[in-house]
């Protein structure tokens, strides 16, 4: 007994020795100007009033992973220049993307385009060839482009530097950085120094390596799906360029690896930098001085006896009616679609709750509404491969300080009553090398008042069963459903087929068309009208039109 008293004691004063040296390896900063300044001079920076520097390399398409163990997907970058003003606040990108060597995931090769983004002040806009286009929309559905980008000249190096030195509320912290690292950032001892402000509502992080230069930058936007997401630039090997120092690699993290593998946005080879270049800057055009984020509204379209469409922006839902209840047919983009939705609903169908939403996949602008949705009770019908993702991340009663929702904010009580969430799935985890427990693993799931059935499928990637690359992938989303109204004959998909405008024919026949009507024949659906979550609306006569020979073809293989 007296041993293991000893042993009890020994380790007490372990625990006290590690959380001691722990703490002070902490170190606060009390004169951050000093530590700003000396960066500032070491970086080159304290004459720098412009920066043009040129790129190249690959970015991504945020929040569009076929499968939810992969990163974004990656497209070429060429001929990246990049211009700053500092004092103006005016920024401009010019590059070309492509497909390049990354791969489709079952969409069409991306066209080569040219890509011009501007900032001048607190406007943002794009440029096709010398026309201005105004951006009514929210980056990934949650923050104004004009604060994206602003936010991203505050994280390059010298812009952090700049801002920093003007703000007032800027703290730090000095701190060795343990283990290893990666990308040749601090290891194994080096210390660093944190630096931490605001600007505006955003809180912006800098570290400063044991050389006075920065090295990783950090800010958090809102986001309908990860809350407080964070943006990080990680800058490495620096050269000198007439005084200045400037990265030669620039990698760019959005989201958290923590949460889910996908979070590498950017990685840029800075080819040539011009500290000072003359720049000539673009007043705001009265286009874009006029424009403004549009609202959500929601216009609906009767497609049968108690069945709606409500549209009225880039992407749709679908209402349908059952005796005590109603069910909605996806839930994107972000809370306040959903709740003008609800609004919708409300009034087309009073009296009756919501009591499924279906999503047909996990992509953002697809899933970014559907919180709002279990907040109130409702319950989510998706993938089975969807849930845990959802319940961890989407989901999560975790603070959101930049833009909370009415999950976070007036936080229900649902979470203690109904636990589990209330979801549903489709398919089975186990198709795709996860744990099956918690999924019916059926391929098709039915709703119904007794009336009225809809019936929730599995989209497959149908290039296993026919043997043809043809049509890899094109289920556009590993954990893709559509919906099927068989009373109406009616076929609801997303991304899949968006019928075009009437009159008019799409440009290409894409995997994602193909694979829905190889789906059709495998479930044997009997289809006379297509409902777009994008798009509108398209008779089955005129589907087969679209896809004439190609799918017939295919379809004649054994």
């Amino acid at each position: 007994m007296r041993r293991l008293g000893i042993s009890v004691t020994l380790v007490v004063v372990v625990i006290v020795l590690v959380a001691t040296t722990a703490s002070a390896q902490q170190v606060p900063v009390k004169d951050v100007h000093s530590v700003l300044e000396a960066s500032m001079k070491a970086m080159g920076g304290t004459n720098l009033k412009t920066i043009q520097y040129s790129a190249r390399g690959w970015n991504s398409r945020v929040g569009q992973t076929y499968t939810l163990n992969e990163d974004w997907p990656k497209y070429e970058v060429a001929d990246y220049t990049r211009v700053i003003d500092y004092d103006a606040r005016w920024s401009r990108e010019d590059y070309t993307r492509r497909q390049g060597n990354y791969p489709r995931l079952g969409n069409l090769p991306m066209p080569e385009t040219r890509v011009t983004s501007v900032l001048s002040g607190n406007y943002a806009w794009d440029m096709q060839g010398d026309k201005p286009v105004p951006l009514t929309s929210l980056y990934l559905s949650g923050v104004p482009y004009s604060d994206l980008r602003m936010l991203e000249v505050a994280l390059t190096p010298h812009g952090f530097l700049k801002i920093a030195l003007a703000a007032k509320d800027a703290t730090a912290i000095s701190m060795p950085v343990n283990g290893a690292s990666d990308f040749g950032l601090s290891a194994f001892g080096r210390k660093v120094t944190i630096v931490s402000f605001t600007m505006g509502k955003y809180k912006i992080n800098g570290t400063i390596n044991d050389q006075n230069l920065i090295e990783l930058t950090d800010a958090w936007f809102p986001n309908p799906v990860y809350g407080d997401m964070d943006y990080e630039f990680r800058y490495t090997r620096y050269k000198d360029y007439g005084g200045v120092m400037f990265p030669g690699l620039i990698h760019v993290h959005q989201g958290d690896p923590r949460l889910n593998p996908a979070h590498n946005v950017y990685e840029y080879a800075v080819t040539d930098v011009k500290p000072n270049a003359p720049i000539t800057t673009m007043p705001v055009p009265e286009v874009v001085r006029n424009a403004k984020v549009e609202p959500a509204k929601v216009e609906s379209t009767k497609l049968a006896d108690r069945v709606w469409l409500l549209g009225g922006g880039s992407h749709n839902s679908v209402l349908v009616e059952f005796n005590d209840f109603v069910a909605v047919v996806e839930a994107p983009q972000n809370e306040e679609r959903s709740l003008a939705v609800m609004d919708e609903v409300a009034r087309l169908a009073p009296n009756r709750p919501i009591k499924y939403v279906v999503n047909t996949h996990h992509h953002m602008d697809h899933a970014g509404g559907l919180r709002t949705y279990l907040a109130q009770g409702t319950t989510v019908v998706t993938h089975a491969i969807n849930r845990q993702y959802y319940v961890d991340l989407l989901f999560s009663t975790a603070p959101r300080t930049l833009q909370p929702d009415h999950m976070s904010f007036f936080n229900p009580m649902y979470w203690i009553s109904r636990r589990p969430p209330p979801i549903e799935t489709v398919g089975n985890t186990a198709d795709f090398g996860g744990p099956g427990a918690g999924s019916s693993g059926s391929v098709r799931y039915v709703i119904t008042d007794h009336e009225r059935m809809m019936e929730v499928l599995y989209v497959e990637d149908m290039n296993y069963e026919l043997g043809d690359n043809t049509y890899a992938q094109g289920n556009h989303s590993q954990d893709m459903l559509m919906v099927y109204l068989p009373k109406e004959k009616m076929l609801i998909n997303a991304d899949l087929f968006s019928p075009p405008a009437p009159g008019t024919q799409p440009s290409l026949i894409s995997p994602g068309m193909l694979t829905l009507y190889q789906n059709m024949r495998k479930y044997k659906l009997d289809v006379t009208q297509h409902v777009g979550l994008h798009g509108g609306l398209a008779s089955n006569a005129d589907f087969i039109k679209i896809v004439g020979d190609k799918a017939t073809t295919s379809a004649a293989r054994p």
